[in-house]
């Protein structure tokens, strides 16, 4: 297609340009005129900010003659200070400070906000910003009229001509894979009708067994007989899912407060232990408040690291609103956290599945989550998760590791040290999924399929040699001469390529949303002219326009063709254990995304001034950064209990 233009619709959230004063109030909700402010609501208002105005006084000439900050105002510009138990800004350097009252300041408009927003504020933001396709494509022409490029000169003066239409571009639609689930269920298989089906009339291929469980409730406003309903309306869930699920807890819910969260673990531990005579604890559900700041995490970090416990954490609001699909979906979740698997494909079952079926195949899933912006210390986290079962290619375990601050290249794929008795030993990420590939079905893998996700174009063959490399080296430390041949595909979300549909009205061609149907493959005109790469929408819209997934096959010594990757692709995304839909990135890609995600919340928290990485408000604000040990390295993640890494634990 030669040169084409990306013309997309964006949003972004922006500063509020108000006074000061008056965001400071909005930002600590609560009265700031008439009461003075703690320590850790000028935390909050700014790193920067200094002490009551007050009581601030600053050089004035090279003698140090010193002039309060009060007296300089009304001097110089006739200006009274008003509210002097509040701070300054300070607007200076280290070296010259230079202070502003707060009321004599307001935010200038037009500039971002790119911290991350809290879920209430992104609920608003969809809702305004959130566009049915239809809408968008307008949208997007009405842009391309307005910015009239017939008439641009420097388009002219090049010679360029921009089309006013959008690139026409042919698009085949995948088929939905067949589902097999469990032989004693009314429904032993199941087609997907666009992109979803559900869990009626069926049983989880392999429902697990859960005998030993307990329930500690942190939520003030549940009460005992609520909490006991609703673990009891679980139970039944799990057990009409195809688990085996014991109806009685160890010992009774145990109530505790959020802030008590290591003590309330490790009592309820301790007295199932007790109780089971030594017998460990399968499976804790946790009831959390709504808004509960850092408790989420500190309760994932202390029974994945400390304890060796899978838990489930469910919010009041679902506790005090049950409904069927929401105990169905937990269910999935807790079948696998527990080693189960929920659906396979059918022709993975019949061995059907070209190039995975024929001989063992592992399936990796890698990802690098960086801080947010803003946050300059604390470490990146890479995730890798691989398949553990062949020819079914559904579990996936997954390990995770902390790196150098936005480093994208995975350092710990492979890696190597000297033993003072063993001498130089191999080790690594890739290694060790390989080495328990291997315990787990018996046999080695004879084929590599790796998807690497959040790499942009510039880094592609940095990656690739890099990360290609370490995998080679992985494998050969196993054996001298053992070279599977590795498929290096990378997953791209965060791109600005959107595809309607030809005839908004045809209905064979979209979903209920409006979007495109889920299967839709594009592999021509808009792919590059020479590598191999495809866009795939694998998912149906629920909201908004969907956003296809793009996948570049960077190196392939499989020799899929490209009906056979894509189609491996969009089966997979019907393999996801946390719902009965098909995702929009590959399973293994997404489930990397999660475990890097889970495991920022394993870093040692830290008191450090600015905000929280948790998922709600409330409580005193922790983030959590890794303590640089060296000059490039970073404190390690603490290590992850052995019967958790074996299972789906971040799902």
């Amino acid at each position: 297609m030669g040169l084409s233009l990306n013309i997309d619709m964006a949003s972004a959230a922006f500063i509020e340009p108000l006074p000061v004063i008056e965001f400071v109030a909005q930002l600590l909700d609560k009265d700031v005129l008439s009461r003075q402010l703690s320590d850790s609501d000028r935390i909050k208002i700014k790193k920067a900010l200094r002490g009551p105005t007050r009581d601030l006084v600053f050089p004035v000439d090279d003698n140090l003659n010193m002039k309060s900050v009060v007296e300089y105002f009304q001097e110089m510009y006739g200006f009274t200070i008003l509210h002097t138990h509040l701070p300054c800004l300070q607007v200076g350097n280290q070296k010259k400070a230079n202070y502003l009252p707060l009321e004599a300041c307001k935010i200038v408009e037009g500039q971002r906000y790119t911290k991350r927003l809290n879920e209430k504020q992104i609920t608003t933001l969809l809702k305004v910003t959130c566009q049915r396709p239809r809408d968008r494509e307008n949208d997007i022409l009405r842009t391309v009229q307005q910015n009239a490029y017939d008439q641009d000169p420097y388009a002219k003066e090049f010679g360029i001509k921009i089309s006013e239409k959008l690139a026409s571009v042919e698009a085949r639609i995948l088929p939905a894979p067949w589902l097999k689930y469990h032989e004693t269920g009314k429904e032993k298989d199941c087609l997907p009708q666009v992109g979803q089906w559900n869990m009626m009339n069926k049983k989880m291929i392999n429902g697990m067994t859960v005998n030993r469980w307990s329930c500690i409730n942190f939520s003030r406003s549940v009460q005992e007989s609520v909490a006991k309903g609703f673990c009891s309306e679980l139970a039944q869930m799990c057990q009409v899912s195809g688990m085996e699920f014991n109806t009685q807890p160890v010992i009774p819910i145990y109530n505790a407060k959020p802030e008590q969260v290591e003590k309330a673990l490790k009592h309820v531990y301790h007295a199932c232990m007790n109780k089971t005579k030594g017998k460990e604890l399968e499976l804790l559900l946790a009831i959390l408040p709504d808004n509960n700041g850092s408790l989420y995490g500190d309760l994932k970090r202390i029974c994945e690291t400390d304890l060796g416990i899978i838990s489930q954490c469910c919010l009041t609001k679902h506790v005090f609103k049950i409904t069927k699909q929401y105990l169905a979906n937990v269910s999935l979740k807790i079948n696998v956290k527990m080693g189960g698997r929920n659906t396979v494909l059918l022709d993975a079952i019949s061995c059907r599945i070209p190039l995975v079926s024929d001989i063992p195949t592992i399936i990796f899933g890698a990802d690098v989550t960086h801080p947010e912006n803003g946050e300059d210390s604390s470490p990146s986290i890479a995730a890798v998760v691989a398949s553990q079962d062949w020819p079914e290619v559904t579990k996936y375990a997954g390990l995770v590791c902390a790196q150098a601050h936005r480093q994208e290249l995975i350092q710990d794929l492979y890696k190597t040290w000297n033993d003072p008795v063993r001498g130089t030993v191999s080790g690594g990420m890739i290694r060790d999924l390989l080495v328990s590939f291997r315990k787990a079905t018996g046999q080695k893998p004879l084929r590599i399929i790796f998807y690497r996700d959040g790499v942009s174009e510039g880094q592609f063959y940095q990656v690739l040699l890099y990360e290609l490399d370490a995998i080679r080296k992985a494998c050969a430390s196993l054996e001298p001469n053992y070279q599977p041949p590795v498929t290096f595909i990378v997953v791209q979300k965060r791109h600005h390529t959107r595809l309607f549909a030809n005839n908004h009205r045809d209905r064979s061609s979209i979903d209920k949303s409006g979007n495109i149907m889920p299967g839709t493959v594009v592999d021509s005109k808009i792919c590059h002219p020479t590598e191999f790469d495809f866009y795939l929408c694998s998912h149906a819209g629920i909201q908004g326009t969907s956003r296809p997934a793009h996948y570049h096959v960077l190196w392939d010594e499989n020799n899929f063709t490209a009906d056979g990757i894509q189609s491996l692709t969009n089966n997979l995304c019907y393999t996801y254990a946390r719902c009965t839909r098909s995702v929009s990135v590959v399973p293994p890609a997404y489930y990397a995304h999660l475990a890097a995600f889970r495991a920022r919340f394993y870093m040692e928290p830290e008191a450090q001034e600015n905000g929280s990485t948790g998922s709600g408000g409330g409580g005193d604000h922790k983030t959590r950064g890794a303590r640089i040990t060296g000059e490039t390295g970073v404190r390690p993640l603490p290590a992850l209990k052995e019967n958790v890494k074996r299972v789906m634990f971040y799902c």
